[in-house]
C-alpha cells in the first residue's frame, strides 16, 4: 500500500443545516426515501450527522455537502465540504 492511497471510498452526503450552536460544529439532517417492504409505498426517513465546519461559514437553512473522515468526537465524524446552496433568510 503506497503512503497516498486511500481506504475505500469516502461517502459524500447532501443535506440541510439544522443546527449551528456549537463551535466548528454544524447539525446537519439528511432525508432520504424508503421503499415499505410489505405495501410499496414510500417513506420519508432521516438521519442526523455532527459535521465539522472549520471556519463557522454553514447557517441554518443551507444546503451543504458533508463527507465521512476520521472520528474527531464521540459524535462527530462528517466534515463539511461545501456549501451547495445557501439559505433564503
Amino acid at each position: 500500500m503506497s503512503a497516498g492511497s486511500e481506504r475505500g471510498r469516502k461517502r459524500k452526503i447532501v443535506g440541510i443545516v439544522t443546527g449551528k450552536k456549537m463551535q466548528k460544529t454544524i447539525t446537519v439532517e439528511v432525508l432520504r426515501l424508503v421503499k415499505h417492504p410489505r405495501y410499496g409505498k414510500y417513506i420519508k426517513r432521516s438521519s442526523i450527522y455532527k459535521a465539522h465546519d472549520e471556519n463557522n461559514q454553514a447557517k441554518v437553512g443551507d444546503k451543504v455537502e458533508i463527507i465521512e473522515m476520521r472520528p474527531l468526537s464521540k459524535t462527530k465524524s462528517t466534515k463539511l465540504v461545501r456549501i451547495i446552496d445557501k439559505a433564503k433568510i
